[in-house]
């Protein structure tokens, strides 16, 4: 397994030992995958250290919490080089990779229900993750049946910039809870059991689908 991300390699390893993650079976690769050049080295690093890519998994991503209006030119370009280029080069890399090496390879991305339900004050990233479900099903249509490609679009989960809103905006808590039908934030291990069964044969004649994993966020507009 390869883990990819711009953290400096020493900080990096230590959180994902925390995390139980280590071993043989284990490589962590610094990477701006912003870049075709550090996409293409971090696949060939990959490959070289473990053999043909069989499974490639496309999560780079950012949010800037702004209104639109306030959102500048550069807030806007910076997201959509992180949610949505790099998806792009990092999918591109991977797959010719996996057609040159014969396998049966699969594409998963990390989206987002609000691709398609639009959250208030993250516009470019609501913008960046609809795009990335017509890039995957552009992957799914000009590759298969050699490369399938598919996503996943979890909801308000409680991890990261989410729980740390929740924990400390009353006002974000209070809109969060009225946009999840089940009434909690999203578990974690709801998450990663999505991406299991997308990895697994369970899902083997899956392509071109978008797996919603969101507590029924996307069922109705937040207010």
């Amino acid at each position: 397994m390869t883990v990819n991300d711009v953290l400096e390699d020493h900080v990096a390893i230590s959180r994902l030992e925390r995390a139980g993650v280590g071993g043989e079976s284990f490589r962590y690769i610094r990477a701006d995958i912003t870049d075709a050049r550090e996409a293409d080295r971090l696949i060939a690093d990959a490959r070289a250290a473990f053999g043909p890519v069989h499974t490639a998994l496309c999560h780079a991503g950012i949010v800037v919490a702004k209104p639109l209006l306030d959102i500048s030119q550069s807030d806007w370009e910076r997201t959509m080089d992180v949610n949505l280029k790099a998806a792009f080069l990092l999918g591109k890399s991977a797959a010719r990779t996996m057609l040159e090496d014969g396998v049966a390879g699969h594409l998963i991305f990390t989206t987002s229900w609000v691709s398609e339900t639009p959250w208030p004050e993250i516009g470019p990233y609501n913008a960046s993750k609809a795009g990335m479900n017509q890039l995957m099903r552009s992957f799914a249509r000009e590759l298969a049946p050699k490369v399938r490609a598919n996503a996943i679009a979890p909801g308000i989960v409680g991890a990261g910039m989410a729980k740390i809103q929740w924990d400390t905006d009353p006002t974000y808590r209070a809109r969060a809870q009225r946009a999840i039908p089940l009434g909690a934030m999203q578990p974690l291990e709801s998450v990663v059991n999505a991406f299991l069964f997308l990895c697994s044969p369970a899902a083997s004649y899956m392509t071109g689908s978008v797996l919603v994993v969101d507590g029924g966020c996307s069922l109705y507009p937040m207010d």
